[in-house]
This record gives structure tokens, sequence and C-alpha cells, in this order.
């Protein structure tokens, strides 16, 4: 029986990517809090890994880089994060103007920042247990 990775952690190998591209995004809001006319950014965490699913049909993975394959007996591939392949959105502010024009919401920038953070860890957790139950499986399977 053939074992396939990409079935055992495409799922979250996609998540991990995308919270980290989300992560830079909002760190990059943080940056900028004081910068006149920054217009905060955020990246849809479901839109993204909608797109990242749906590219996985048929996509393989080899040293980061995804693969799509182009004819049955060739691969092509491009190097792009899993979060670059649709456009960035700007966030609604909440708060009024302060008359600078810029719209980050420093502490709700934070929250976002902790929320994304743990979501990254709890999806690390399970990649770990996923990889952990093949290593069991695998080594228990010859004896």
């Amino acid at each position: 029986m053939a074992i396939n990775l990409d079935k055992l952690v495409g799922f979250h190998q996609s998540a991990l990517s995308i919270r980290t591209d989300r992560m830079e995004v909002i760190a990059g809001n943080l940056a900028n809090a004081n910068t006149p006319g920054y217009k905060a950014k955020d990246i849809d965490f479901n839109k993204a890994m909608e797109s990242a699913m749906q590219r996985s049909e048929g996509t393989r993975t080899l040293g980061g880089n995804s693969l799509l394959k182009t004819h049955e007996n060739h691969l092509g591939g491009s190097s792009t994060s899993v979060a670059s392949n649709f456009e960035m959105q700007y966030r609604v502010p909440t708060q009024p103007d302060t008359g600078d024009g810029n719209t980050v919401e420093v502490q709700a920038e934070r929250n976002r920042f902790l929320d994304n953070g743990l979501r990254y860890q709890a999806s690390l957790e399970f990649l770990n247990g996923k990889i952990k139950g093949m290593k069991k499986a695998l080594s228990s399977g010859g004896q």
C-alpha cells in the first residue's frame, strides 16, 4: 500500500502557509500603525484555504514549490506562496478617521495577531499528531 503524504499533511501544510502569510500582513499593519495614509490589509483565510484546496487537486509539492501537472508526462511549477494567489483585502475601520488617513486599529490588530498565532499553533499540533501517528504505524507495521 502506497503512502500519500499529500493526503496526510496537505490540509495542515496549506493552513500553516496561509497563517504564516497572514501573520506577516498583520505584523506589517502593526509596524505601520503610525504611518499617515497607511491602509490596514488582511488575508481572508477561508478564501485562501478554498483556493489552496482546489489547487491541491492535481498538484504535487516538492521542496516547498508547487508543481502543476501540465501534461501526462510533464510537470511545470511555480514557487509562489499559497496566499499570494488572490488579492489582499483592505480592512474597514470601526473607529472614525483620526485625520491622517491611517486605518490601522492597533488593539484590534494585536488581537488578530494573537488569534492567528493560536490557530497557527493548533494547526502545528494537528500536523505533529498526524506525523506521530504515521511514524507509529510505520514502526509497528513491520512487527
